[in-house]
C-alpha cells in the first residue's frame, strides 16, 4: 500500500474518530440537562414563599401569598417518599418575602418579610421538625421586608438589607446567633440592597450583589464574619434586581437574570460571573430566555452544574464547563415569579408556586430530574 493511500486512511480515521466524540459529547450534553414534570399540588396557592429542605429529606413551604395583601401564616411539608404535600403547624405571623434559613441544630429560623400591614415585620419564629411546630423567639435589630439570610460557616446567620417600608431602603445588616437566639447587630452596608442577592464564597465571605434603593444598582460588597465589616469590590456589568446568584464548583459566582428596573420591564438575560479572586464581574453567555423575579440562590446540581427556573415556561441549566445555558424538557404551564426552587436528596429539584403576569399565585409544583 503506498503511503499516500496510508495517510489518506488515517485521515478518514481520525475525521471519523473526532466527529464521533464529537457526537458523543453533544449527545451526552443533551441527556445531562434532564427533565421537568408536573408534581402533586400544593395544600394552597403561594408564592413568595420560603422552602427550606429539613434533614430528613422533607420540603418545608411557608408563608407567601396568594395574591397581594393576602398573606399567609400556614406552612405545609412536601413529602419525597410520597410526593405529596401535608399540613404541619402554623407560624404567629402571616409572612411573605421572609427568609428562612436550616440551622446545624435542624431547626428553621423564619424571620422578617411583609406583614399584614404591608410594612417590613422584626418578628422572628423557629420551626421544630420534631414537633411540627413554630415558636416565637427575639424580635430582629430593625424590621425588613425582603432582605437576604445567609448562613455562615460557624452556624451563624447573616440578615442583611430589605426595606421598613416600600422606598424606605436599610442599609444595616445583623447577626443571629444561634446558641442563644438572639439578633446583634453588625457592620453597615456601603450600599442599600433589597431584593439584591448573599452569596457565602469558599473563603467564608458572602457576596451581596445587585438590588434596588431608589434605582437598580449594580453596587456589590463583600461580608467578612471574622471582622464584621462590609468592604465595596468591583461593581456587576449590569445594574440588576430580582435576579439569582449561584456558587460554581470553582468558586466563582454566577449572576443571572433579573431587571434593569424596579417594576415589570426591563427584565433581562444577561448574566456575568464573579471572581472573588478579581473582585471583578465579566460577563457570561447569555440565558435563553429573559426573566425576573428569581430565587435568590440557584440551585447547584449534584453535577456542579447551576439550574435556573422562575420567571418564564422553561428551566435553564448552566454548565460551567462550557459556560452555557442549557433548556431542560419539558415546561411549566406558565411563567412563574417568585416560585421556589428545593434540591431533594436524590439530586432532583423540588420547584412550587409562583404567580403568572398577575397576582393571582398557583399551588402547582414541578420536579426537575437531571
Amino acid at each position: 500500500m503506498t503511503r499516500f493511500r496510508l495517510l489518506l486512511i488515517s485521515v478518514i480515521t481520525l475525521s471519523f474518530v473526532i466527529v464521533a466524540a464529537a457526537y458523543r459529547t453533544d449527545t451526552t450534553s443533551t441527556l445531562r440537562v434532564g427533565s421537568v414534570s408536573t408534581a402533586a399540588s400544593m395544600l394552597e396557592p403561594r408564592s413568595g414563599h420560603t422552602a427550606t429542605r429539613l434533614p430528613d429529606g422533607r420540603v418545608l413551604i411557608a408563608g407567601g401569598m396568594r395574591r397581594n395583601r393576602d398573606f399567609y401564616s400556614s406552612a405545609e411539608l412536601y413529602d419525597p417518599s410520597t410526593g405529596k404535600f401535608h399540613p404541619t403547624g402554623e407560624m404567629h405571623e402571616h409572612r411573605v418575602g421572609q427568609i428562612a434559613v436550616l440551622l446545624h441544630s435542624g431547626k428553621v429560623l423564619i424571620a422578617g418579610g411583609w406583614g399584614v400591614g404591608g410594612g417590613g415585620t422584626d418578628s422572628a419564629e423557629l420551626y421544630d421538625p420534631a414537633t411540627g411546630k413554630f415558636t416565637v423567639i427575639a424580635k430582629m435589630t430593625t424590621r425588613r421586608g425582603r432582605p437576604s439570610a445567609t448562613l455562615l460557616d460557624n452556624g451563624d446567620v447573616l440578615i442583611a438589607g430589605g426595606e421598613v417600608e416600600d422606598n424606605e431602603p436599610v442599609l444595616s445588616a445583623e447577626i443571629f446567633h444561634a446558641a442563644t437566639l438572639t439578633f446583634q447587630p453588625t457592620g453597615s452596608m456601603h450600599h442599600a440592597h433589597v431584593v439584591h442577592t448573599a452569596t457565602l464564597l469558599t473563603d467564608g465571605r458572602v457576596l451581596l450583589a445587585g438590588g434596588y434603593a431608589g434605582g437598580v444598582t449594580s453596587s456589590a460588597e463583600l461580608y467578612d464574619p471574622k471582622t464584621g465589616s462590609f468592604t465595596d469590590t468591583g461593581s456587576m456589568t449590569t445594574p440588576r434586581c430580582k435576579h439569582t446568584a449561584g456558587l460554581l464548583p470553582d468558586g466563582r459566582v454566577l449572576i443571572a437574570g433579573g431587571s434593569d428596573n424596579r417594576g415589570w420591564n426591563g427584565n433581562l438575560s444577561s448574566a456575568e460571573i464573579y471572581d472573588p479572586k478579581t473582585g471583578k464581574f465579566t460577563p457570561a453567555s447569555s440565558l435563553n430566555d429573559s426573566r425576573f423575579k428569581l430565587p435568590d440562590e440557584a440551585v447547584r446540581l449534584s453535577s456542579g452544574e447551576l439550574l435556573i427556573a422562575g420567571g418564564s415556561k422553561h428551566v435553564e441549566i448552566f454548565d460551567p464547563v462550557s459556560g452555557r445555558f442549557l433548556v431542560a424538557t419539558g415546561e411549566m404551564a406558565d411563567a412563574r415569579h417568585y416560585m421556589s426552587e428545593t434540591k431533594l436528596k436524590d439530586g432532583s429539584v423540588l420547584m412550587a408556586g409562583g404567580y403568572p403576569n398577575n397576582d393571582q399565585a398557583t399551588s402547582q409544583a414541578w420536579i426537575y430530574k437531571p
